[in-house]
């Protein structure tokens, strides 16, 4: 399946000075996608080259691109490449001098585990962790049947069509992470609204400070009102539990943010763009609706197959490393393109392929080494339950419109698409075998 491209990076027209914007500035053939499902073509030809090489961003600068499965393991499991892009420069991302000391304040970084590097990640990541156990996230799972289950009967009772997204694939995992945290559901439309602002790569950095100055007084007011009325949600844990005052403030609210943008950002978009790719590849929903045995593989491959974080992770080298035969120097940026690395022919057999029955499966979608994704046993269960119970409840859903006219996220740091227009036979007309 093919489209037009969609530039995404603008780095030929910059943003006047009053609406400067954080740009990626990579060459635009690198970002602009030929299928919505697969990485832009020109990312395979550099894999084809090497797994690790140099790319030259329209800054002149250049920074290596890692489309090797094993070359980014070893970049991400290795502690001479810093994950802290606050202190260290990254030349992929540009960011105007004058706003840098502003964007990068302290209070911006407390609690960002994912832009710190030891011992400081690591002493908070092990206060958080203990909220992210396996028998936690087990336990959710009824709850999770229930909001799945409810939200397509009201689906159901709507009618025979709806935009996917914003009936399911979004309100499923805002109300899972919501609870979860013990973040008033209410409060959706206003974070799920930040949110968006905050990774859209064309937003001017003017409003990008202050959305997040509105998300850190919204997480602060919810803290205070958490060590006054403790429950039982996640935050309340933080402040209350066996670790009670070994975070400050700032960092309660910088985690709770990070957890609740992430905590829906990402499953949203893997369920919507997930259901995208089975409704185009319909013997393969065809084989989740047959088989609810094959779900867990099934969310694995979609996992690999669609990986949403399109863009990085990055690192920057703090000395001179030889990856994959390529000697980064010190200060060099690193960019590993987790589409590629899902798509390795050395560790995949016809990695272009969707296969829901695909056993042997090492992406990297939740990342690898100390950074890997506190949420991703959350994520893994609601797709578990969200996907065949959708296919199941509709066995004939269907695209609401022509394929190539699905709005996709590509200005975004989270990849997926903006809405998924859907219908489906009404009750008496359908035919369920």
């Amino acid at each position: 399946m093919t489209r037009s491209t969609v530039e995404v990076s603008s780095v030929e027209q910059p943003p006047s000075p009053d609406q400067a914007t954080m740009r990626v500035a990579l060459p635009p053939e690198l970002m602009a996608r030929q299928c919505p499902f697969d990485p832009p073509r020109a990312l395979a030809e550099a894999h084809e080259k090497a797994p690790v090489g140099q790319v030259k961003l329209a800054t002149g600068e250049r920074i290596w691109l890692v489309t090797g499965l094993d070359e980014a393991r070893a970049v991400l499991s290795d502690p001479r490449f810093s994950a802290d892009r606050f202190n260290r420069r990254n030349a992929l991302v540009a960011v105007p001098e004058e706003l840098r000391e502003k964007l990068f304040d302290a209070r911006a970084r407390a609690g960002q585990l994912v832009a710190m590097d030891p011992p400081e990640h690591t002493r908070l990541r092990k206060l958080v962790i203990g909220q992210f156990t396996l028998r936690r996230m087990r336990a959710l799972i009824p709850r999770i049947t229930e909001i799945v289950d409810a939200h397509l009967d009201a689906m159901a009772a709507a009618g025979t069509s709806a935009d996917l997204v914003g009936a399911f694939a979004l309100p499923v995992p805002s109300l899972v992470i919501c609870e979860l945290l013990g973040v008033p559901y209410e409060a959706r439309t206003d974070f799920q609204r930040r949110t968006s602002t905050i990774i859209r790569m064309d937003t001017p950095l003017e409003e990008v400070l202050r959305v997040r100055d509105e998300m850190r007084q919204f997480m602060h007011e919810l803290v205070a009102a958490k060590r006054a009325r403790p429950d039982d949600g996640l935050i309340s844990g933080l402040i209350h539990g066996d670790h009670a005052g070994e975070l400050t403030d700032d960092e309660l609210v910088g985690i709770a943010n990070l957890l609740l943008a992430a905590g829906h950002e990402t499953t949203a978009n893997m369920i919507g763009l997930g259901v995208f790719a089975l409704l185009e590849h319909p013997e393969q929903l065809e084989l989740l609706r047959r088989d609810p045995e094959v779900a867990g593989q099934a969310v694995e491959e979609l996992l690999r197959y669609l990986s949403i974080v399109h863009l990085g992770p990055f690192r920057t080298a703090t000395e001179d490393v030889r990856i994959g035969g390529e000697l980064i120097p010190a200060g060099g940026t690193v960019m590993i393109s987790t589409p590629q690395i899902n798509r390795d022919p050395a560790h995949w057999d016809d990695p272009a392929a969707l296969d829901l029955t695909r056993e042997r499966n090492p992406h990297l979608s939740f990342g690898h080494g100390v950074h890997q994704c506190l949420g991703q046993q959350l994520a893994r269960a609601e797709m578990a339950v969200a996907l065949p119970a959708l296919v199941r409840r509709f066995p004939h859903l269907r695209l609401d419109c022509r394929p190539e006219e699905v709005p996709l996220r590509d200005n975004m740091f989270v990849y997926g698409v903006h809405s998924l227009p859907v219908a489906w036979d009404a009750p008496e007309d359908a035919t369920v075998s």
